[in-house]
């Protein structure tokens, strides 16, 4: 089987629209092997790596996830009974990863009708989840292939147009806020259950409200995302807002002000060429996330959080 397998017409019909399935060809690849997972999550900084316990409600608030204390790669070598949820990020800064990110991620956009000129900013990040796990109801700010390698994953999606959902304010972006949004029961009906094996994959448009429970075995999967221009420009619009909200000055939605919309592109851009040579470290990382968006902006370290029952 090719890398990326997908109908062209359901592709050009409903890329970066709507979520729909597809076929890969990485199920059973090396790179995904546990051994080599723990190889590249020892060779990771620490806030590359955000891991807790699997057993959550679809709602739970960050504050309630309990947390694992244990190393990562102990974490992985037990993921069978650990009752663990782990994501590895951006593994696209290790070049054998970043070059099947290159290949699945040019192949899938081709096959919509798109060109290497039309995205940016590829990113990868590995799931390694016990059985009967769940990630908990939220939203990602790119566009996104699940491809899942080991054992089943269920993924709910819901309509990204539905702003009685998740509104306006909770799609702003701040380190100190989040991924989790607000989830009720009566939210279920309107699911679309996607059940992946491997060899499955899932096309999962920017901002869609999802989440994802596993099966009766350990899983293992990668978010292969990328960037439209567009997306670039609203996660830029909507990181000001979340920032400014922070400090008690709300703000408009993009597109309300074409006006306000451009200056927070140009403010974004300048504080980025100041920042960005100072985040290259973890320990500045870290620093900076803190003193610009408090304590809470570093809370996958779980130094302080509640700790998983045995």
């Amino acid at each position: 089987m090719s890398i990326v397998t997908i109908d062209p017409a359901i592709a050009r019909a409903k890329f970066l629209k709507e979520a729909f399935t597809l076929k890969h060809g990485l199920a059973g690849h090396p790179l995904f092997a546990l051994p080599r997972l723990v190889e590249l999550a020892k060779s990771l900084p620490r806030d590359r790596i955000e891991y807790n316990s699997g057993k959550v409600a679809v709602g739970a608030e960050q504050k309630d996830i309990p947390q694992i204390d244990q190393p990562a790669e102990e974490v992985i070598r037990s993921i069978e009974t650990a009752n663990a949820w782990m994501v590895i990020k951006f593994v696209n800064e290790d070049k054998e990863y970043r070059a099947l990110l290159e290949l699945f991620v040019e192949a899938a956009n081709l096959a919509a009708g798109k060109k290497r000129v039309d995205y940016t900013d590829l990113q990868g990040f590995i799931f390694v989840s016990s059985a009967n796990a769940t990630t908990p109801f939220h939203i990602d700010a790119e566009e996104n292939i699940l491809i899942q390698i080991h054992g089943d994953k269920f993924v709910r999606t819901f309509d990204n147009r539905d702003r009685t959902l998740v509104g306006e304010e909770a799609m702003e972006i701040s380190p100190s806020k989040h991924r989790n949004q607000h989830y009720e029961g009566r939210y279920e009906e309107r699911a679309t259950v996607h059940a992946l094996k491997p060899g499955d994959a899932l096309h999962m448009p920017y901002m869609i409200p999802h989440w994802v429970s596993t099966g009766e075995s350990y899983s293992i999967s990668m978010a292969m995302t990328w960037k439209t221009p567009e997306v670039v420009r609203l996660n830029k619009i909507r990181l000001m807002n979340g920032s400014l909200r922070r400090y008690g000055l709300p703000q408009k939605p993009p597109g309300v002000s074409p006006t306000a919309d451009a200056a927070k592109v140009f403010a974004h851009d300048a504080m980025r060429m100041v920042l960005d040579p100072l985040r290259k470290s973890e320990t500045m990382r870290r620093t900076l996330r803190g003193l610009i968006y408090g304590r809470n902006a570093n809370y996958y370290y779980g130094a302080k959080a509640k700790k998983a029952e045995a």
